[in-house]
């Protein structure tokens, strides 16, 4: 099957799952372009993998702590070999060629359920998961580590990100859906694309958010309802067990080795696992 096929075959799963169909009442993105619209979003930064070109989005949930999605943290080139620590680079707060913080990766634990050779699908959504030690803390004071929790009834969510086309400043998209959810998996009608895998999915309902997915994979599909076009629908899981299996994981390796500080420099595009949308046609 076609990857466009099994987006729309994922996303047809979970929406049907949960009776649900695509939203239509969204808010609009934002661009948190000066320091005032930052505040409280520091710890959300890009993941830099190693080329000016390439990123992802990543999120704070320690001082020295990065969550993303394990596809970012595994080379295609190399037949997905996990990249060298060494290559990637978080860059807090990232906005228009400065960051709040910028350190240097360590250690890495993809998860290990995680086949970077697979095609987007139920367990290469439900084990994308990665941690990311960096070489010294970042100081809550300056950007503050979110906590990661469960869903629960949870049906509407923020999402953070930097993509393609807007990758110089992070967008928040204060309102989208959770339109589908079975076993653990999600699906979201946010606004993502290229870039924004590893992007936190937040719960703001009891004021500052918490992390209860991160952006796996997304493309386009048919709403359920009917509607003659498709829409975008992204992908994430639920959190909690893995993040605590990844971090015992850290805990197991040996201590790596202390490096001079990371000076700054500016990150301009990236993306990975998403599909490009179509134009579809109405039905005759």
């Amino acid at each position: 099957m076609r990857r466009q096929s099994l987006v729309g075959a994922l996303a047809a799963a979970l929406m049907m799952a949960a009776g649900g169909q695509l939203a239509a009442q969204n808010s609009p993105l934002d661009r948190l372009t000066l320091r005032q619209d930052q505040l409280g979003w520091e710890g959300v930064g890009k993941l830099e993998l190693g080329s000016p070109q390439e990123y992802c989005t990543a999120t704070l949930i320690d001082t020295n702590l990065v969550l993303t999605a394990a596809h970012c943290v595994h080379d295609p080139r190399r037949g997905g070999a996990p990249r060298p620590p060494e290559t990637l680079t978080f860059r807090a707060g990232y906005a228009d060629g400065h960051s709040i913080a910028d350190r240097r990766a360590v250690r890495v634990a993809p998860h290990p359920g995680f086949d970077p050779r697979a095609a987007v699908g139920i367990e290469a959504v439900r084990h994308d998961v990665a941690l990311v030690e960096l070489e010294s803390p970042i100081p809550a004071a300056t950007a503050a580590p979110f906590p990661v929790a469960s869903p629960a009834d949870l049906r509407e969510v923020s999402v953070v990100s930097y993509a393609a086309g807007r990758d110089e400043a992070l967008s928040w998209q204060k309102r989208c859906s959770m339109i589908g959810r079975v076993e653990g998996l999600f699906a979201f009608d946010c606004d993502v694309a290229p870039g924004s895998s590893g992007a936190p999915v937040f719960d703001r309902s009891g004021g500052r958010g918490r992390i209860v997915s991160i952006i796996s994979a997304g493309g386009t599909a048919a709403d359920p309802s009917g509607s003659t076009t498709d829409a975008m629908v992204a992908f994430g899981m639920e959190l909690p067990a893995l993040v605590d299996e990844l971090k015992s994981a850290l805990r197991s390796r040996p201590a790596p080795s202390v490096r001079a500080p990371l000076g700054q420099a500016e990150v301009r595009a990236g993306g990975a696992r998403f599909v490009r949308p179509r134009r579809t046609a109405p039905a005759p």
